[in-house]
């Protein structure tokens, strides 16, 4: 087997891994640069290798950084399978055609208020091109290996793949490629134990060869209680008269706030006030969550108790109309790293006035306008204007979906038959190389962080 690591290296965000096996070329995720200018303009370079030479795309979950270059992989001439579990399949179906008409809004809102260097600013790709690589999909069975065959007559080799369960999110997995001589695993995301409504991550048998993420590589998270964290903002900033906004991942963050806010208002924590979840990405999310409750620890009756606390804005009409309300609430509102959606319009009403919050519910990427907030930035620009920053600005680490190192370093430690090499990657170029170290001395093996474009064999 060979390995190119086409992203994902010292960077978050755009992981895909190019994989020749048995005469087969497989890419094991897909997924969209996001953050710093530098590594969003990588969204428009054409793909390494030719489209129509792929075999198979692999998901290892449904996050736009993992899956969010699929549209524009089809638009360059893609039309083989995408394999990923059921649930991943079905967000895909609410996250890629959301993606796209997004990428179309802000195109024509910078055409509209001319803030762009390109004249006409263009998106990547367009909701009816992410609508169509959905017919692509072919949802698989957990916990068992399916084949793959090469279309090309003279190749009957292949190789096998298996997704086993992380936690995360719904749906993500680790990918297991096995090719008859050796097993490649790729970690994907890696969820949190004791999560509140995702399950442990699932151990894993055996690997040879293992690609390992390292969002929180050099970290650990805060040890605090976070339902304790929230009503203390909660309670603070509606003694001052104002509105707490969380901007939140659409999908896993914005169900377990939920959760977490029903469980507050059920006992009496917090004051009943209004609680809008403002992302149709993320309400439909929600009605997934609910509907697969049996794969996550939501019960019936939590469905129903978040269901009748959360007030669901789904026009733009009622949108807008929320910013002009004067009566405290709490808005919960996509993108996570306030990077776009509908969550940074209420931002330009949140920011200015001291007696909101602002309050990020994990990892903000380098470049992010969360990132340079939580930073402690006084100001930032949205839509080509300046606004001042004077709204209290809190970030609770313990509501991340990406286990730390610690609990990556447990993961591993429960895998029957150890790899003898390690890839790092999926982190920042200081969590990576800590991650790197970590592993090394854990499990005495080969552990490299490898760079962008690398080719290695397996």
């Amino acid at each position: 087997m060979k390995l190119t690591f086409l992203g994902a290296a010292d960077t978050v965000t755009g992981s895909k891994y190019l994989l020749q096996c048995n005469g087969l070329t497989i890419l094991i995720d897909c997924g969209l640069y996001q953050g710093v200018k530098k590594l969003r303009s990588r969204n428009w370079q054409s793909f390494p290798i030719e489209v129509k030479k792929l075999d198979a795309v692999i998901l290892t979950h449904a996050h736009i950084d993992h899956s969010g270059y699929l549209p524009a992989l089809m638009k360059q001439g893609y039309e083989g399978p995408v394999y990923a579990s059921k649930g991943t399949s079905q967000l895909c179906q609410i996250l890629l055609p959301d993606a796209g008409y997004l990428q179309e809004e802000e195109a024509n809102f910078a055409n509209k208020h001319k803030y762009s260097r390109h004249h006409p600013a263009k998106p990547l790709y367009t909701e009816q091109h992410a609508r169509q690589v959905l017919k692509q999909f072919k949802p698989m069975t957990q916990n068992q290996f399916h084949s793959i065959k090469s279309n090309r007559e003279h190749n009957q080799l292949g190789c096998r793949f298996m997704f086993t369960p992380v936690g995360h999110i719904l749906g993500a997995c680790a990918v297991h490629i096995d090719d008859g001589h050796k097993r490649l695993v790729f970690s994907g995301d890696i969820g949190r134990y004791d999560d509140p409504i995702m399950h442990n991550p699932d151990a894993i048998e055996h690997a040879d060869v293992m690609v390992v993420e390292s969002t929180y590589g050099d970290r650990r998270h805060q040890q605090l209680d976070t339902q304790q964290a929230l009503a203390d903002i909660i309670n603070e900033t509606v003694n001052r008269g104002g509105t707490v906004l969380i901007p939140s991942f659409a999908v896993g963050r914005a169900q377990l706030l939920l959760y977490h806010i029903k469980q507050l208002l059920k006992e009496h924590r917090i004051p009943t006030i209004p609680v809008y979840l403002n992302s149709p990405m993320a309400i439909s999310a929600t009605d997934l969550y609910k509907k697969f409750n049996r794969q996550l620890k939501l019960s019936q009756q939590d469905c129903a108790e978040i269901d009748n606390i959360t007030r669901y804005v789904r026009t733009q009409e009622e949108s807008i109309r929320l910013n002009e309300s004067t009566y405290p609430a709490i808005i919960i509102s996509a993108s996570g790293m306030a990077s776009g959606g509908r969550v940074i319009h209420h931002m330009k009403n949140i920011l200015p006035n001291h007696r909101n919050s602002l309050v990020f519910a994990g990892y903000q990427a380098a470049g992010t306008r969360g990132q340079a907030i939580v930073d402690g930035a006084k100001e930032t620009k949205i839509h080509g204007q300046t606004f001042q920053v004077k709204a209290q600005v809190h970030n609770i680490g313990s509501l991340s979906a990406h286990g730390d190192y610690a609990e990556i370093i447990h993961w591993l430690g429960l895998i029957k038959q150890r790899p003898q090499q390690v890839y790092i990657t999926h982190g920042e170029s200081c969590a990576a190389d800590c991650m790197r170290l970590k592993v090394e001395r854990a499990f005495h093996c080969n552990v490299r962080v490898p760079e962008l474009n690398e080719t290695v064999t397996i």
